[in-house]
């Protein structure tokens, strides 16, 4: 596949679309043209058809309708304060999506940091809202926008092979906790920190 990824991509099961997005690149053309790219290497999936963490308390169910767009658009969810990118799956209607949980840079490294700086590189976008602040990213601007628009958008990568991939319960949920939907790649630097006691798991496809 050349180009971006375009909207018929996530016309599916977010948990596959999480899998298959590890090693994709996801790409920010600022408006004076310098981008700012990064591999990802963490995903989360969300499908509030079968999920306890988007229908539990009248909370998760209005943070679920925000899912219930076309497949294919950009949409961010607040946490503590904080965005965090998604993009919409499954057919409009449906709450479904997946949450980029952390990026490797690959291109604007410079500009990153001075968006957010750090102290250790790994931390520049080892995080969901870490990674949003990073490239700059506008809610604003990017929310319902297509996923393979000039200015944001996703690049397909060779995927990575079984044995790379990781497979976890997911980070900060009370409901659902069980759900083996969080994807990472084994040994990256750039993954998010986790609680210790968070173990690898058998995926559930």
């Amino acid at each position: 596949m050349t180009g971006p990824l375009p909207p018929g991509f996530f016309r599916r099961d977010p948990v596959q679309v999480a899998r298959e997005l590890l090693g994709a690149t996801l790409v920010h053309v600022l408006p004076g043209g310098e981008r700012l790219s990064g591999r990802i290497v963490e995903t989360e999936a969300y499908d509030c058809p079968r999920d306890p963490a988007c229908t539990a308390g009248r909370f998760h169910a209005a943070r679920s309708a925000e899912m219930a767009i076309a497949p294919g658009l950009w949409l961010f969810w607040s946490a503590h304060g904080h965005p965090l990118l998604q993009v919409a799956c499954r057919e409009e209607g449906v709450s479904a999506s997946v949450l980029i949980r952390a990026l490797e840079p690959v291109e604007g490294l410079g500009q990153m940091l001075t968006h957010r700086p750090v102290t250790r590189q790994r931390d520049l976008t080892n995080g969901p809202a870490k990674l949003v602040y990073a490239l700059g990213l506008n809610p604003a601007q990017v929310t319902h926008t297509r996923v393979d628009s000039p200015a944001l958008h996703l690049c397909p990568a060779p995927p990575p092979t079984p044995d790379r991939i990781g497979v976890t319960a997911r980070v900060g949920i009370r409901e659902g906790r069980t759900l083996p939907w969080r994807f990472l790649l084994r040994g990256n630097p750039w993954v998010s920190p986790a609680p210790p006691s968070m173990a690898l798991m058998p995926s559930a496809d």
